[in-house]
């Protein structure tokens, strides 16, 4: 059963718990920094379950991560004991597949407070905004070395960040309101499809005090301030390390992982 104690505790929050735009800020960065993205369980065959109370199990009391559906269903629940109205939005992912072949598969959040409009993105991964989004078109946001915008596109709203660079779109979305079901039915796509590249690939993130770590497949990438480092997992063991010195959890399982783009691991 969900606890807010208790997940305040997993994302190591001690401050005030007003519903205000600090302390959305505050705990958005908290629950990012504690809790990281990845899709472990897709690529062990194990399913990925939308219910509260699965996903407070196994973001929350076993310490694990997870992705979009997860951490937006979590942070949801937080933030509605607080005392926020959340809302639920599906956005295409365009960062690699354009518009037209890109399903509505991503899931986040939208927070009215003081007089604004602030989206909430946990569970992006690797380029998501670290801080609430003020949901007004072309307005830059700095977030560190981070900088991201939203802008109007075809009737949509685009989340950008730069990358290397480059202004690059994100995902895309109308902001309209989504139910649960909608989840539940993408959610299974996502994590079964044999195309899906949550099927395919190994995809994780987790941000440390210095920066980030992103792993797509065997290429591991660790940002530290302004330096990138760039190394491959020898093999699945190191994989297992990977997770325990970055990701805050052991898992012995990922030994025996399967990665179909990765054919070593097949």
């Amino acid at each position: 059963m969900f606890s807010l104690e208790a997940y305040l505790a997993r994302i190591g929050w001690r401050g005030p718990l007003e519903p205000t735009l600090a302390t959305l800020t505050a705990l958005l960065r908290a629950h990012m920094a504690r809790i990281p993205f990845e899709n472990l369980d897709v690529l062990l065959g194990r399913g990925v379950r939308l219910d509260l109370n699965s996903v407070h199990a196994k973001l929350v009391l076993a310490q694990r991560g997870g992705y979009c559906y997860e951490h937006a269903t979590l942070l949801a629940a937080a933030l509605e004991r607080i005392g926020f109205h959340p809302v639920a939005h599906a956005a295409r992912v365009v960062m690699v597949t354009p518009r037209p072949a890109s399903p509505r598969t991503h899931m986040f959040l939208s927070v009215a407070v003081g007089g604004a409009t602030y989206l909430l993105d946990p569970g992006f991964g690797g380029h998501g905004p670290l801080i609430p989004v003020p949901i007004v078109e072309g307005q830059d946001l700095r977030a560190g070395l981070d900088l991201h915008r939203l802008t109007r596109r075809d009737g949509e709203w685009v989340l950008e960040a730069q990358i290397g660079g480059t202004m690059t779109p994100l995902w895309m979305s109308t902001l309209q309101t989504e139910s649960p079901i909608d989840f539940l039915m993408a959610n299974h796509f996502t994590s079964t499809w044999k195309e899906s590249p949550f099927v395919n690939r190994l995809m994780l993130r987790a941000l440390t005090p210095e920066g980030r770590v992103s792993v797509m497949n065997r290429d591991v990438t660790i940002s530290r301030g302004g330096t990138i480092e760039k190394l491959e997992l020898a093999d699945r063991r190191a994989l297992r390390t990977l997770l325990a010195d970055y990701f805050g959890f052991d898992l012995p399982e990922v030994e025996r992982l399967r990665v179909p783009s990765v054919p070593e691991w097949t």
